[in-house]
């Protein structure tokens, strides 16, 4: 799938930013709680919205349902100044219970429009698996399991423990991969 460089460029922050919000200096899955915290930030958040979209546009994560993904995959190859309005996405694209008020806030807001319209672009394009060329097979296997894992986060299932199952790709599931293959390498396992 091609995207325009904006788009492109704002998926690397926004997953980015995703990445960052997802564990605390212990390594404990936190995604869920930093969230919320955002979300009651918005009012301060709100300047950011030109500057750092991607940095606001968390605020959605799992806050879309996408009806008409070739719709968004056409929105996904726009430049900036060229995207649709947010109202011309109604048929393509639904907002959860919990983000209408927050999207609401947002429509307020000069740039309000275009930032939601530049947020549903950037977790359509985070809940979609990247399509890259695959060099060898331990590549497939890790493409494989980062698939999985953002399914099951985009299909809100939880952990046993109440975390929302998103593990920022940087989780046990990628350690022990990196694990896995650093014995293959030739390289002792930490215990």
């Amino acid at each position: 799938m091609s995207t325009s460089p904006f788009f492109h460029n704002l998926a690397s922050a926004y997953q980015a930013e995703l990445d960052d919000l997802s564990s605390d200096s212990e390594g404990r899955n936190v995604l869920r709680q930093r969230l919320a915290d955002k979300r009651r930030e918005l009012g301060f958040l709100r300047q950011m919205i030109e500057l750092s979209p991607e940095m606001v546009a968390v605020v959605f994560h799992q806050g879309f349902q996408f009806k008409q993904p070739q719709r968004m995959e056409q929105l996904t190859k726009q430049a900036s100044e060229d995207l649709p309005a947010w109202a011309t996405l109604a048929d393509a694209v639904t907002l959860q219970p919990w983000a209408r008020p927050l999207s609401l806030e947002i429509l307020k807001e000069p740039m309000g429009d275009w930032f939601m319209t530049v947020a549903a672009g950037l977790e359509y394009l985070y809940g979609k698996p990247a399509k890259a060329p695959v060099s060898d097979s331990d590549s497939e296997d890790q493409d494989s399991d980062d698939d999985t894992d953002r399914e099951q986060s985009d299909n809100g299932d939880a952990d046993s423990d109440g975390d929302d199952g998103h593990d920022g790709h940087d989780g046990n599931g990628r350690h022990e991969a990196g694990e896995d293959w650093l014995a293959e390498q030739g390289f002792d396992r930490k215990d």
